[in-house]
């Protein structure tokens, strides 16, 4: 004899939302701030605009400038802060100057995110913000995610995930809301690129910043350039894939990228993948223990 089980109901979207501005409503006190690491991305530029939505000024959005993060995308954060009004404030890490970033390997995240927790925290104590936020959701959890260790290390908080949103959903909730970013293409920073075990410097960064400015002028929307020394691997979402089969559009690529100072250009077949270069060595080997 079998019993039925209980269905159990999942939250809608606007529960979702609702539980979300709960927990930013609770996040601070009356006399407090709270910090939004803000990248520009979908998630933390969600977060950014709900918080200010919920707590008004006294929420301020910070995004960490350094030759890691494009400056398309700082200027598109910029952009996106002044049109919703926003507060924003830009901050400068140093994270290449530390020899664990630099060399690269699985930890290289983690040391990423603790520079910007760090900073950001001797930021809140000169303002007397006591609480941090970061755009996580819930499908980060299931992703290789470094990065999340610091965040728990600096007890930052992640209201998306603890509302049990999702990347789609914030997609469809920044829709929702007309936030013209809402189907913008996912971007990791530039280190991203590199492969594990090379060192990550400013010419390197720089390098694969401008080969990817190239692949956008030429019309492509979603890609990736991965530096293997004098090799750069063109990803290319596969959707867009076939406007890069011709003879004429692979020269414009090749031309470009050799301009950048790689000696050769691979378009790689699988086109664009998410974390394609994310390093085989497990995490717990490399990170600091709690």
């Amino acid at each position: 004899m079998t019993t039925d089980q209980p269905i159990i109901a999942q939250p809608s979207l606007a529960e979702k939302r609702k539980h979300l501005h709960q927990l930013l409503a609770n996040s601070v006190r009356e006399d407090e701030l709270l910090l939004v690491a803000y990248s520009g991305g979908v998630d933390s530029a969600y977060l950014a605009w709900e918080a200010h939505h919920i707590l008004g000024n006294r929420t301020l959005a910070v995004i960490a400038d350094s030759p890691s993060l494009p400056r398309k995308e700082l200027a598109a954060a910029i952009d996106f802060a002044e049109m919703h009004s926003i507060p924003l404030r830009i901050i400068q890490t140093s994270e290449l100057q530390s020899e664990q970033y630099a060399r690269n390997d699985s930890s290289r995240c983690f040391h990423c995110k603790d520079e910007l927790f760090r900073v950001m925290q001797q930021f809140s104590q000169q303002l007397g913000a006591t609480k941090t936020a970061y755009g996580r959701n819930r499908d980060d959890d299931s992703d290789f995610r470094p990065g999340q260790r610091a965040a728990e290390q600096h007890a930052v908080l992640s209201p998306l995930a603890m509302a049990n949103l999702g990347k789609q959903d914030v997609r469809n909730l920044a829709q929702q809301m007309c936030l013209a970013l809402w189907d913008k293409p996912a971007s990791a920073c530039l280190a991203s690129r590199i492969e594990p075990g090379r060192t990550v410097t400013i010419e390197t960064l720089r390098q694969v910043e401008l080969a990817e400015e190239h692949l956008h002028h030429l019309g492509f929307r979603q890609v990736r350039v991965r530096h293997h020394g004098d090799v750069a691997r063109v990803e290319i979402d596969r959707s867009e894939l076939p406007q890069a089969l011709s003879l004429e559009m692979l020269d414009r690529i090749a031309s470009g990228i050799h301009a950048c100072g790689f000696k050769h250009v691979a378009l790689d077949a699988n086109g664009y993948r998410s974390g394609s270069m994310n390093p085989i060595v497990p995490i717990e080997a490399l990170l600091p223990s709690r």
